[in-house]
């Protein structure tokens, strides 16, 4: 746990229960984990202490939890994790689209809270370097590669023969990999700020994709489909 020490979670709950219990396990697993019960106390807490992570309820007493979302990300990139009882599709790809990097619904178990800071603040250290593979180096999980110098994919050491449109939806995933992205950021980033928001065009090249990458594209095995919010992409085996 010695390398978690100096990682400080900051916790926006105004619950006590769920913030105590909260704590509890991310102290146990070795964190240190900071309390705010309001929004005006979190941003100021988040400016002040430079918290590592933020884990943030939605429902506050004073304000709602997407302005922090708005207000952190017009100045910081510190990772948060939505932790809500608001289990609508509709507020997940709200509160992702405002810039939150994962949203846990409540009730949820310790084990994938912990694992979801771990993969939040993994993405944190590899930062520039995603910057970077995006640009020159390569992706890689299981038998999928994707080696952005050259703009190909290959499946098992074979090159699979993707659309020009294929290549950057299955790249951007790569560049995102481990994190839902929505289907209005993709559509943004891959035909600009103007593009149709109607995710039927992602929906055709996925299946397109899925036949061609995935052994069987009703279990995939490398993107993932977050149902009414966006799809995944399984995590870089060379980032762990």
């Amino acid at each position: 746990m010695q390398p978690n020490q100096h990682c400080k979670i900051l916790i926006i709950e105004d619950d006590p229960g769920i913030s105590n219990f909260i704590k509890t396990a991310v102290n146990a697993a070795g964190y240190m984990a900071i309390v705010a019960e309001s929004g005006k106390t979190a941003l100021q807490m988040i400016s002040s202490h430079c918290p590592d992570c933020i884990l943030l309820d939605l429902g506050l007493p004073d304000m709602d939890g997407r302005e922090i979302i708005r207000s952190v990300r017009s100045w910081t990139q510190t990772p948060i994790i939505v932790i809500s009882a608001r289990s609508m599709e509709e507020d997940k790809a709200a509160a992702l689209d405002d810039g939150a990097d994962d949203y846990v619904t409540k009730p949820f178990g310790t084990v994938e809270l912990l694992a979801r800071i771990r993969t939040a603040l993994r993405h944190t250290r590899t930062t520039a370097e995603s910057n970077e593979i995006g640009l020159i180096g390569t992706y890689h999980v299981g038998g999928l590669e994707i080696d952005y110098k050259k703009m190909r994919v290959l499946l098992d050491g074979s090159e699979v023969h993707l659309t020009p449109n294929e290549f950057r939806i299955v790249a951007l995933l790569g560049k995102h990999a481990g994190r839902v992205m929505t289907y209005k950021a993709m559509l943004q980033e891959l035909w600009g700020p103007s593009a149709s928001m109607d995710n039927k065009i992602l929906r055709v090249h996925m299946a397109s994709i899925r036949r061609k990458i995935e052994p069987d594209p009703n279990e995939p095995r490398y993107i993932f489909t977050e149902v009414g919010v966006g799809y995944r992409m399984a995590e870089n085996e060379e980032k762990s």
